[in-house]
């Protein structure tokens, strides 16, 4: 394995997408002209659970501060049956826990006793609708009650596949719909399914929340009425008043309209500053009214989203001691972001930064099928997708009569993002890179990670994330925004997961610790394991081989233990 330093100054302006062509034989817009990119089809296979913890073949040192399990959140079956879901997103979640204490380190998983995983095993088929999968009607009815089946509207999932959140101290798995699961972290049984809409009145949340210092918890969720959808900022307070409480006590801050009624925008974060919280309205649309006619027709959750490049990017900001939506809205050109990195306040200006690229047509191409292609055809998928970029905005908290309008308001030193005021009530944003050039070289970033313990909602200099040449992560980065610098980890045939900040014992520097990352290959049966890499310098500390396979995730968090 190699570390890669690269030193860049900043950059007026990068390309975003390297390569814009249009096929004329299918209009598909091609973003990059890779070949040659190896099979990938082994990382997303079905596995069998490992319940029992198993010992690990260390390799190197694993720092024997660490104490704690770090836990994953993934799909880790994608056939049941006969039936094969069609979406990475829709496999059945199996949770991991690599336990690590003294320098040693052992493996566990379990698939989690969701409704839909407990009714699609007693079936022997895919029984419940998943985000890309749409069940098809009991064999075993008659014609007359597969014909009215069709009519019954998609009960939502609650296959919590995507991962590990906290709220009041409590461990809860989660995806996109309004039921989380409560699970224990030492054991991973599945403990206690929660409903959301039976303590506020929303129809699901983020699988990204965010917390404070003192265990308040933020998150969004929307809402269906009949004047239309809404986008609903979530408090939940930080501590329980009996063992028994879930989320007791969660309010709704507030609530912001869909500028279409019927077709809100899909999110899968959002940001918050010490101050304030961030809803990123982006053009990647839902069509509700294909979600609630789709069971009829045939069609999935994933068939009603579609990327609208005729609209705008639009930043609500909450104040969310108040609750009061700022009068002011931020617009910039349409993007897709998925994830953000951090956000804070300085110098009157609410800074946001986050992962983005200017297509949102990403999500619908991961599907089972394209992810287990070979050849040309995976090459075809990959150049496909736009690259996604780390990219700052600075939104003026400060917009009153005396605010000029037609001209930058941004006047901090090398700063190349702008701020235009275009009318009473709108700023029209550019962002800045927050890369050099080099990053092209590695796909771009996603999956972005900070020393939120310590840096989140503040000014900080480094964030984590990993590089994308596949249509998986190949590469850890480590980006320093000081001088826009880049350190790699990469090593041919292996795909590294998220990377997880754990900080070091009495740590002073804002890298001092440790980066986790599981590193799945296809290439060799087996062979999983945890990586650790030293955050500052980014050189390998150690590895623990697992001698079960492991299918590609999506995120996870370290449980520290005293």
């Amino acid at each position: 394995c190699t570390t890669i330093t690269v030193t860049h100054s900043a950059l007026t302006e990068t390309r975003n997408c390297t390569v814009s062509l249009i096929m004329s034989r299918r209009n598909i817009n091609h973003f990059t002209n890779v070949r040659g990119l190896p099979s990938i089809e082994k990382i997303v296979r079905s596995v069998e659970d490992t319940p029992k913890p198993i010992s690990t073949q260390i390799t190197g040192t694993i720092p024997e501060w660490i104490n704690g399990n770090f836990l994953r959140n993934g799909p880790g079956k994608f056939e049941i049956g006969n039936h094969e879901f069609n979406h990475w997103f829709d496999g059945m979640a199996l949770l991991h826990q690599f336990k690590i204490s003294n320098g040693q380190v052992t493996y566990k998983s379990r698939f989690l006793s969701s409704d839909s995983y407990q009714t699609n095993k007693e079936h022997n088929r895919i029984a419940v609708s998943e985000f890309g999968t749409v069940t098809m009607p009991d064999p075993c009815k008659n014609f007359f009650q597969r014909f009215l089946s069709r009519f019954e509207s998609h009960k939502p999932t609650d296959n919590a596949n995507v991962s590990f959140v906290t709220y009041k101290g409590d461990y809860y798995v989660s995806t996109e719909t309004n039921i989380m699961h409560k699970v224990d972290p030492e054991t991973l049984e599945t403990l206690e399914k929660v409903d959301w809409s039976k303590f506020i009145a929303v129809n699901g949340a983020t699988a990204h929340p965010h917390t404070e210092p003192d265990g308040t918890t933020y998150n969004m969720g929307n809402s269906y009425t009949s004047k239309g959808s809404y986008y609903n900022i979530i408090q939940v307070p930080p501590n329980k008043a009996t063992e028994e409480e879930t989320l007791e006590g969660a309010t709704v801050l507030c609530s912001i309209p869909s500028m279409d009624k019927t077709k809100p925008s899909y999110y899968h974060s959002f940001a918050m500053s010490e101050n304030y919280v961030v809803f990123i309205e982006q053009p990647i649309k839902l069509n509700l009214l294909k979600i609630v006619t789709g069971k009829l027709i045939g069609k999935s959750i994933s068939d009603s989203l579609f990327w609208d490049p005729k609209l705008n990017t639009t930043f609500h900001v909450i104040h969310k001691h108040t609750g009061k939506v700022l009068s002011i809205k931020y617009l910039a050109k349409p993007m897709s972001t998925f994830h953000q990195i951090n956000a804070f306040e300085e110098d009157g200006f609410l800074i946001i930064d986050l992962c983005a690229s200017d297509d949102g047509q990403a999500i619908t191409n991961y599907n089972i099928q394209n992810m287990r292609k070979s050849g040309e055809a995976l090459d075809e998928v990959y150049n496909t997708l736009c690259r996604v970029f780390p990219r700052r905005f600075l939104l003026p908290l400060k917009v009153g009569r005396d605010t000029p309008y037609n001209q930058n308001l941004i006047t901090r030193p090398n700063s190349t993002a702008t701020c235009v005021r275009i009318s009473k009530n709108k700023v029209f944003c550019t962002h800045e890179d927050l890369h050099g050039e080099d990053l092209h070289e590695y796909g771009g970033l996603e999956f972005p990670q900070i020393n939120y313990a310590k840096f989140n909602t503040h000014p900080y200099r480094y964030f984590y994330g990993c590089g994308f040449r596949h249509l998986v992560g190949d590469t850890l980065i480590k980006m320093d925004i000081h001088g826009k610098l880049m350190k790699v980890w990469e090593h041919p045939g292996l795909y590294p997961s998220e990377p997880v900040f754990v900080p070091s014992p009495n740590a002073t520097e804002e890298d001092d610790g440790v980066i986790m990352s599981v590193v799945i290959t296809p290439d060799k049966d087996k062979s999983t394991f945890l990586l650790v890499l030293d955050a500052s310098t980014f050189k390998e500390l150690g590895r623990a081989v697992v001698p079960v396979n492991i299918p590609y995730g999506f995120h996870g968090t370290f449980n520290a233990k005293a």
